[in-house]
């Protein structure tokens, strides 16, 4: 009989259960996620992959006095589901349901959150040594997986750890995917270290035997150490964790609790930093997902329990990832310069069809922003004409290389901004706010986002044709408006605006995802005798200078819209060109507030924060109607 899960408080009721049980409960698991993310959606293949894995953590640990950190955070729905939470599984990732990676207001087994890969080593480390400093006994257990390691943040922390001899489990969940297929030369030392199984075996056999020599002198035993040391060189090709100062375990069967629990047991009783390395099958138990090769499975929609077919949401347009790889795959075929980077996004933004064209000319360099970014640097200084395809969430991590590799000297890098603006499900840490605000003011970039996706692809043009000095597309999350599209693409002056309707008593200032709420403010305000202008800001830097000062001659109050932050915004820079030319000028910004957005629907999120038609409508009529407090100059 299958286990209430929404029964479970807490995942003490884990230490008198035998395999057997465990391996039922499993199943439970499975069935539940499968079950439950069919309506929601969420991150199934990441957390069917760790069922045995977390049921084992939990059970061999004591959360919350142990602390549990979930690199990147996706795969901790089943850590959720034994802290009690499974009742709330039918609102995961919906506005004000559950949060689909770890939340500290959550639960206060939730003692790190992540959304982005490769923290969870640094942050142990931290917690590790504020265990030392306060003298208490509690085990630091980061769990990553192996794509996370590629991240240069993992790296960092590693050789920290293993020099510092710091008492951290480390658990390496290895499931040969991350979200894409993982590449690079660390993924490759993994591959090695899963056909050498035998090493721990080998080496605690040596060691049993050389025990039992009688001890006749330093020389032999000196020997004896060197041979049981070189057995890793003999056995183990890289030895990459050992060499940086961890202890090995591994690898085992993640999906064994036999093997789970000797190999953790043993791992707790160890000092200093140990490394076990967990084998892991992605999607375990739901057979698309584990047949998945590519990373449609990481994460989804909902979908058809029976057939596994995704359910998609009725769309006119394109996807905006696609139309921006597909008009540069076609703008490849007669310019050799255009190259495409990506941080091991490969599939999220659509960029298949330009590596089969373009195998040489497309690079995956795994989770690692900041050498994306500086190799796109490194390209534009010789030459190359590089395409850096990146979201905006992750885009933050390479704020440095932006600033200091790319618009210090002036390089021609295209910036593809892919999910610009609030992406929903995922949440705060993926919500693409911020761009605008930490680019803009990097001297000699230009910032552009189109109102639609035949605009979406003359922009693209318009990024190659570009050769002053870096330039960032920003496009959203999901896709077009479904608008004719051109069959020749054309270049749009730089800076340049445009009037998408006339009008005498306000204006309207927006861009983007924005621009049809605007227009049907629009629409609404002229049904109460209201004539407003509503302008296509297309380029949030530069700025159309001469519309913004024709505009104030007007002496017409000016809103601007914008779903980004309002702190460093395209509304803040509206303000920055009155105040340089001395002018006053009547100007509301709407946007986003001074506050972390967090998941749900985007039209819920834009009412929750007053990013709507309605209070386009209800700002302009107060403006319109109050006394001007401006004279023209």
């Amino acid at each position: 009989m299958a286990m209430d899960l929404t029964s479970i408080s807490s995942p003490s009721f884990l230490k008198s259960l035998d395999n057997e049980q465990l391996k039922e409960l499993s199943e439970d698991i499975r069935s539940f996620l499968i079950g439950n993310l069919s309506v929601t959606g969420g991150h199934i293949g990441p957390n069917l992959g760790v069922v045995e894995l977390t049921i084992a953590l939990h059970k061999a640990f004591n959360s919350p006095e142990d602390k549990f950190l979930w690199d990147v955070g996706h795969q901790a729905y089943v850590h959720k589901i034994l802290t009690g939470r499974a009742d709330q599984f039918d609102t995961l990732r919906q506005f004000k349901g559950l949060c689909g990676f770890p939340k500290r207001i959550e639960s206060e087994h939730d003692v790190w959150e992540a959304g982005h890969s490769s923290t969870s080593l640094s942050a142990a480390m931290g917690m590790a040594k504020a265990r030392d400093l306060q003298n208490k006994k509690n085990y630091v257990v980061p769990i990553i997986g192996d794509g996370a390691l590629t991240g240069g943040m993992a790296l960092e922390a590693l050789n920290h750890i293993g020099h510092e001899q710091t008492d951290i489990t480390v658990i390496l969940n290895d499931n040969e995917m991350s979200i894409a297929p993982n590449v690079g030369a660390l993924h490759n030392v993994l591959g090695r270290l899963r056909t050498h199984g035998t090493y721990n075996k080998a080496k605690d056999e040596l060691e049993s035997l050389l025990k039992k020599i009688p001890a006749v002198g330093g020389k032999l035993a000196g020997t004896a150490e060197r041979v049981k040391d070189s057995l890793k060189y003999l056995l183990v090709s890289g030895v990459f964790f050992e060499e940086l100062g961890f202890t090995y375990l591994g690898p085992i069967d993640g999906h064994d609790f036999e093997a789970l629990e000797e190999n953790l047991q043993y791992a707790k009783k160890m000092k200093g930093p140990v490394l076990l390395h967990v084998i892991t099958k992605k999607g375990k138990g739901f057979k698309p997902a584990e047949l998945d090769k590519i990373g449609t499975w990481h994460g989804t929609g909902p979908y058809k329990m029976e057939t596994g077919d995704l359910i998609k949401s009725a769309s006119k347009g394109p996807s905006w990832s696609a139309l921006v790889a597909e008009t540069a795959r076609k703008l490849a075929r007669t310019d050799k310069r255009i190259v495409a980077i990506t941080p091991a996004m490969p599939v999220g933004s659509k960029l298949e069809g330009f590596a089969s064209e373009f195998p040489t000319r497309m690079f995956d360099v795994g989770i690692a922003e900041q050498h994306a970014t500086t190799m796109a640097a490194g390209m534009a200084a010789d030459g190359m004409k590089p395409m850096l395809v990146i979201y905006s969430t992750f885009l933050q991590r390479a704020y440095d290389q932006m600033l200091h590799d790319i618009c210090r000297q002036n390089l021609n890098v295209v910036v593809a901004i892919d999910r610009a603006g609030l992406v929903g499900a995922d949440g705060e840490t993926h919500q693409g706010v911020f761009d605008i605000s930490f680019l803009r003011h990097m001297p000699n970039m230009v910032i552009m986002m189109p109102k639609d996706e035949n605009e979406g692809q003359h922009m693209v043009k318009t990024a190659f044709e570009y050769s002053d000095g870096p330039i960032a597309l920003r496009y959203p999350r999901g896709n077009g408006l479904g608008v004719p599209m051109d069959e020749e693409l054309k270049t749009i002056p730089i800076g340049t605006w445009e009037v998408l309707k006339e009008g005498t008593q306000a204006a309207i200032l927006t861009f983007g995802t924005t621009i049809p709420m605007a227009m049907k403010a629009a629409e609404v305000l002229a049904e109460h005798n209201i004539s407003v202008e509503v302008i296509n800001a297309r380029f949030i830097k530069p700025l159309d200078t001469k519309m913004l000062l024709d505009l104030q001659a007007r002496n017409i109050p000016i809103i601007t819209v914008e779903e980004s932050a309002l702190q460093g915004g395209f509304g803040s820079a509206v303000l920055e060109v009155y105040n340089e030319n001395n002018l006053q000028v009547n100007v509301h910004r709407i946007g986003i507030p001074d506050i972390f957005i967090e998941h749900g629907e985007v039209n819920q999120l834009l009412e929750e924060i007053h990013v709507t038609t309605d209070e386009i409508v209800k700002v302009v009529t107060k403006k319109v109607n109050e006394p001007s407090r401006y004279i023209p100059s």
